[in-house]
């Protein structure tokens, strides 16, 4: 098959073999989009080496555990655990300490024509989602998973910094939640898509002093240390700044304000599927204005400049 493979320098679309496992559920692969974390692996983001992504929908061939299964249409959880430790028990692989990611860590990822994954992961989808609403299952559940983490009152004070990818989904979810929530980016026509699911937008050349501590919660969904900076700015003294980015590179911040002002400061990585494919089920996010172009997987390298251009949001890839 057809993989988009990275060895650790070169970015490349290779021929492999189809994955093979008796104890997993082999997918054909429909639709994958590009992430910001795909981007960063090529930069040098964890160290991987292999098949990249992890956002995908796709339609499964083969389940042996699961045969009820063959031939829908699904999506995935990213996160594999072992299936015996106390977090995998409890129905939680995020943080099993031996798990694997699809795409990420230690597991061949889907911008392919086939993965696999444990049929415990896959999630059958409603034949109302489109696969180009499904793909966004993934940052839409790490988006809107801020919510398990932190509470979120319609009375909430919400600042998103960034007006990516994720950014832009974080602001739109937490909205279903409070009805004080701001963008702050530095995009025009991304912040209105925002404005337009009922986000206040404000570009960043708009923050003015007054703003400074006026958040009960700020999400850093910038990937940059100026983004930090801000969010630092922003949040009122015993509030509440979630990071969202993943970027490659050690950062500095203020320790110092930190203590002062008693922040406390959250690290959000994946939400669960479930919550985010209701979403998506009932239209309560309208995720399609989001993507920019599409590929077909053979221009795999080519749909990768693309995702890093400026202005650009989501690219999908057809095997």
């Amino acid at each position: 098959m057809k993989a988009l493979r990275f060895d650790g320098n070169n970015l490349t679309l290779a021929d492999v073999p189809l994955p093979q496992s008796a104890e997993e559920a082999l997918v054909r692969v429909t639709t994958s989009g590009i992430c910001n974390t795909d981007l960063e692996i090529v930069r040098g983001y964890a160290g991987f080496e292999g098949t990249i992504g992890h956002e995908f929908v796709g339609v499964v061939e083969q389940a042996d555990d699961r045969p009820d299964l063959v031939g829908k249409r699904v999506i995935g959880e990213i996160n594999a655990g072992c299936g015996t430790c106390e977090k995998c028990a409890a129905g939680d692989p995020r943080h099993c300490p031996t798990r694997t990611v699809l795409g990420i860590v230690g597991r061949d990822g889907c911008h392919a024509e086939y993965l696999s994954l444990p049929s415990r992961n896959l999630l059958v989808l409603p034949n109302n989602v489109s696969d180009e609403q499904a793909v966004f299952a993934e940052p839409l559940a790490a988006a809107y998973g801020i919510t398990e983490q932190v509470d979120i009152t319609p009375e909430t004070k919400v600042a998103v910094i960034g007006d990516g990818k994720l950014g832009l989904l974080c602001a739109m979810s937490l909205a279903l939640r409070s009805q004080n929530v701001t963008i702050i980016g530095k995009h025009p026509s991304k912040i209105l898509i925002a404005e337009n699911a009922g986000v206040k937008p404000l570009l960043l050349a708009d923050v003015e002093a007054k703003m400074f501590g006026a958040f009960d919660v700020v999400v850093e969904a910038s990937g940059s240390e100026s983004g930090f900076a801000t969010a630092l700015d922003l949040v009122r003294p015993r509030g509440k700044i979630v990071l969202k980015s993943t970027f490659h590179g050690t950062p500095a911040w203020a320790a110092s304000r930190v203590v002062v002002d008693e922040i406390t400061i959250v690290g959000s990585r994946c939400g669960r599927f479930a919550p985010a494919l209701e979403l998506l089920t009932s239209g309560s996010i309208d995720v399609t204005p989001l993507i920019s172009d599409e590929f077909s997987l053979i221009d795999g390298v080519a749909a990768m400049d693309r995702a890093a251009e400026n202005g650009v949001l989501k690219v999908l890839l057809r095997p």
